[in-house]
């Protein structure tokens, strides 16, 4: 080591790869990597040999975060990035370009509807919307192009449970991957993959962190789709890839169930940015030590709340999958043994007057005390949200209807509050509310 303050200030006291024996995955705050040779990072740079490159891409913490999702969700690999939005836009463009189809559930999240319909048009992928539960609807949509079926397991905000294994085949029979949307139930109420899903996303943001302090997403592949029994129509996957010379990511790493990971990494997080901080993974994982604890409390408690509500004079409808009244029961028995998640909506009693039944939604959620409102899931805390002027203020009212979202629909997403109190906030804040009280 040289003598100089400067040399000494940047670099005494630490050697790059000396392990410190922490219990805990450190927080490798880096934006890059010491080489070992230039060889060593000529082979790094050419996919010849596996490492760490620059932190657009990957970080060690990051790396921890990745694999322990990856094993949650039964899957081989897994990609994390900045945000749920993040991993379900580079998950469906390392499937689909420009001239290439998706067909996707109707029954989706707002933010999701608006990045397929808008954003995805604009870059020259078409996207179909069909009815989940329909499905000769998703055969009928399905086009010589179609790269992708695209779903969540458990809708938000109406909590409809999608018949995965169904839609499984049926993308299967037409040699495509079903990818899933995994966020609100979460891998410990369900593992998609076991049910034919190929690959997993999820916005790591709600309850894989759980504490609403940190936003990230994460793709999962499952490993059971074989992108080499087509090469042509994958490309992408099975053709030289241009920017590291001969090799071939279906070859190179495809037995190992890499390769779509190797892929979305080295082209679509290193090209579009949208990096996981090494502070966020830390801050996930967190999270993830207590995945189990966390859901079955929230669980528990929702299904409470919902039993409540469903009781309720001023209160129309339940949309909560536990209820044996919910035309989605039969679906969450079987794809939901541990329970259904903690997200979930409710109509309030309409009047007929669209102006009184404003006025009464505004008056319900703000005078909520306990509940918070805010543009979130998974959180510890329980939140409140009112669809139509919130996450699905964009979509027309024919969408509404096709989705279930009525302009008197409340969001609820249950917390680790006690369930008593949760209640009570809601009892008195549907009393305020009530225009006959």
């Amino acid at each position: 080591m040289s003598d100089g303050f400067a040399s000494i200030q940047v670099q005494a006291g630490y050697t790059p790869g000396t392990p410190q024996n922490a219990v805990a995955p450190p927080i490798y705050q880096t934006t890059a990597y010491e080489f070992a040779s230039l060889q060593d990072a000529a082979d790094i740079f050419a996919l010849r040999k596996v490492g760490n490159l620059y932190s657009r891409a990957g970080n060690p913490t990051q790396l921890v975060f990745e694999e322990r999702v990856a094993a949650l969700e039964g899957g081989r690999a897994a990609v994390a990035v900045a945000s749920g939005q993040a991993a379900v836009a580079i998950t469906l463009l390392a499937l689909a370009k420009s001239g290439e189809h998706i067909v996707a559930a109707r029954q989706l999240y707002g933010g999701t509807v608006d990045l397929l319909q808008d954003t995805f048009a604009d870059w020259g992928i078409e996207v179909d919307f069909v009815d989940q539960d329909d499905l000769d609807a998703w055969r009928a949509a399905i086009r010589p192009t179609t790269r992708a079926l695209f779903a969540e397991s458990v809708t938000n905000p109406t909590a409809q449970v999608l018949d995965v294994r169904a839609v499984a085949d049926i993308a299967h029979a037409a040699g495509v991957p079903l990818v899933v949307d995994n966020t609100v139930a979460t891998p410990f109420l369900q593992r998609p993959g076991e049910h034919g899903a190929d690959l997993v996303v999820h916005s790591a943001t709600k309850y894989l962190g759980g504490h609403g302090t940190s936003m990230g997403g994460v793709v999962v592949d499952i490993g059971s789709f074989d992108f080499g029994a087509e090469p042509t129509r994958w490309p992408q996957l099975t053709q030289p890839y241009a920017r590291v010379g001969d090799v071939v990511l279906w070859e190179r790493f495809g037995p190992s169930g890499q390769a779509f990971a190797a892929l979305v990494k080295t082209k679509y997080v290193h090209d579009l940015g949208p990096s996981l901080s090494p502070f966020n993974s830390f801050q996930l994982l967190q999270g993830l030590e207590t995945l189990d604890l966390r859901i079955a409390r929230h669980t528990a408690s929702a299904l409470a709340v919902a039993q409540f509500l469903a009781e309720h004079a001023s209160v129309s409808a339940v949309h909560h999958p536990g209820l044996g009244s919910s035309p989605w029961a039969d679906a969450a028995a079987r794809y939901l043994p541990r329970g259904a998640p903690a997200v979930f909506a409710f109509d309030l009693e309409p009047s007929g007057d669209t102006d009184a039944d404003r006025s009464r939604v505004h008056r319900f959620v703000d005078g909520l005390r306990l509940v918070k409102l805010v543009a979130n899931i998974g959180d510890a805390r329980s939140l409140v949200a009112h669809p139509a002027s919130m996450t699905h203020s964009h979509l027309t009212d024919e969408q509404f209807a096709e989705v279930g979202i009525s302009k008197t629909t409340i969001r609820l997403s249950i917390g680790l509050e006690d369930p008593a109190d949760i209640i009570a906030d809601i009892a008195q804040a549907l009393a305020a509310s009530d225009p006959h009280a």
